[in-house]
């Protein structure tokens, strides 16, 4: 319990041995002077400000809070840039997200590890399917313009992707946020966009670990992951195997890059500063690259379990040849028509503001390619029509006999 007259009389006496006057505190806090009165009388400050109000003080926000000098230690946590009690009042503020009504979800913010039922009478024989993630270098783009809560949603969006297409459903996320520094919207920022993706998603966010490195990540910068766990009865497990000669590939429309081929945009960025403000489709080229990734486990969900699907590819780094060959058995290969593909403006703009070949687009972005799924052939339509009531969905090539996995005909409209 915090004990708001012995905070106050802290607060007043550091300032007197500082030997500065009450204005000169707000001042420097760019504040009225009225609300340091107010703390030394009594009344707590904001959480928002107490970093910065125990930098001016020369002490620590777990000084302040709990009212005194700890007796007088040369060396504390607090001071090697750690706040123990600052960081727990952010955790008790993470907890509203971390709210679900999902019985399954045994315990919540509190407990060392997290409990989830994976008892599921309607699914025989279940496999876990488990997946890490992190969004890369578009994370350091996210920081830099202002999109903290969007970078999550390309996280999550990316991380759920990666097991749908093997016919898992989404089950639990843990995060982990890793940063030099502890600024209390920013994180509150993460969790909530980790949350709101996951109940995009159908699953849910149940705990994860926001680890404060001041001696290994420099103030201002945040490393993101998060792991998923997914469920899938042993017999639907979609992982290529099914895949024939005949089938159909059919592709999903992406939204723009997703969250792959950010080195090389952040290499234009830096050779052409001015790109950053060009239009490109009624967009910035900002706005345009920081699209969240493209969540497509609502469209593709009810293909499960569907014996006419016999394999999916989520088109990250590597492009279309680097991710559909993962899937393709020995002896067959996807005969892709890329004059059928629908490439998107961006990708016509980047390869002709950086002067970048079709292979290296190829094999750098998804070029408007964000998942593909082989069908039986007799079932394309249908699976196609079923895809197309959330995005856009069109064959692109067919499963034949071959030595290479993914072989290119024509070329990209660009």
């Amino acid at each position: 319990m915090l004990d708001n007259k012995k905070i106050s009389e802290f607060i007043s006496n550091k300032r007197k041995q500082l030997g500065m006057t009450q204005a000169e505190v707000a001042e420097k806090l760019k504040i009225s002077f009225q609300a340091v009165s107010k703390w030394e009388n009594g009344t707590l400050p904001n959480l928002e400000i107490l970093v910065e109000l125990a930098k001016i003080l020369n002490t620590t926000v777990d000084e302040i809070l709990v009212g005194r000098d700890k007796n007088n230690e040369t060396f504390s946590y607090s001071k090697a840039g750690v706040d123990i009690s600052y960081t727990d009042a952010i955790k008790k503020e993470m907890a509203v997200y971390l709210k679900t009504d999902n019985e399954r979800v045994l315990n919540g913010v509190g407990p060392f590890a997290s409990l989830y039922d994976i008892g599921f009478l309607n699914i025989e024989d279940p496999i876990l399917v488990l997946k890490s993630e992190e969004p890369g270098s578009k994370q350091k783009l996210a920081m830099e313009y202002g999109y903290s809560e969007s970078i999550c949603h390309d996280m999550i969006n990316h991380l759920v992707n990666d097991i749908a297409v093997m016919g898992a459903k989404p089950l639990a996320v843990l995060d982990t946020i890793v940063c030099g520094k502890a600024e209390k919207e920013t994180i509150k920022s993460f969790v909530k966009g980790i949350s709101e993706a996951c109940q995009e998603n159908e699953c849910n966010l149940v705990g994860g670990e926001t680890s404060i490195q001041p001696d290994v990540v420099s103030s201002g910068l945040y490393i993101l992951t998060s792991s998923i766990a997914g469920i899938v009865s042993r017999s639907n497990v979609i992982d290529g195997t099914d895949i024939h000669e005949g089938d159909i590939v059919l592709a999903i429309a992406s939204n723009g890059l997703h969250t792959n081929g950010y080195t090389l945009v952040r290499l234009l960025m830096e050779k052409m500063p001015q790109i950053k403000l060009d239009k490109i489709g009624g967009e910035t080229f900002i706005e345009q690259i920081m699209k969240p990734h493209t969540p497509y486990y609502k469209s593709i969900k009810s293909l499960f379990p569907d014996s006419s699907v016999h394999g999916m590819a989520h088109i990250t780094g590597g492009g279309i040849e680097g991710n559909l060959g993962r899937i393709i058995p020995n002896g067959l290969c996807a005969e892709i028509y890329l004059d059928q593909i629908k490439p998107l403006p961006i990708f016509s703009y980047i390869k002709a503001v950086g002067n970048i070949d079709e292979t290296e687009m190829l094999s750098t972005f998804n070029c408007g390619v964000g998942m593909i799924v082989v069908v039986e052939r007799q079932h394309a339509k249908r699976v196609e029509e079923l895809i197309k009531k959330h995005y856009d969905c069109y064959e692109i090539g067919k499963i034949e006999a071959g030595s290479k996995k993914v072989i290119f005909k024509n070329h990209i409209t660009w």
